[in-house]
């Protein structure tokens, strides 16, 4: 048995000043490889990590997808997200 999953977070600075999108994914809870906005491609964590690292930068429209994901994922959603935080305090 193992258990594989992923996540993905935006990291916000001072608003959306600036933002941080990663990708990570995790093989029996030990991440394996990334995407980081700050780099702008996937890097391996750890060596099970890199034949993936190595092919998702091979592809162009993967790549472009992750970078975008600062204004498509983050961005786009910190308005529900700020509205949602705001309501709680």
């Amino acid at each position: 048995r193992f258990l594989e999953y992923s996540t993905s977070e935006c990291q916000f600075f001072n608003g959306t000043e600036r933002v941080r999108f990663l990708d990570r994914y995790f093989h029996n809870q030990e991440e394996f490889v990334r995407f980081d906005s700050d780099v702008g491609e996937y890097r391996a964590v750890t060596e099970l990590g890199r034949p993936d690292a190595e092919y998702w930068n091979s592809q162009k429209d993967i790549l472009e997808d992750e970078r975008a994901a600062v204004d498509t994922y983050c961005r786009h959603n910190y308005g529900v997200v700020e509205s949602f935080t705001v309501q709680r305090r």
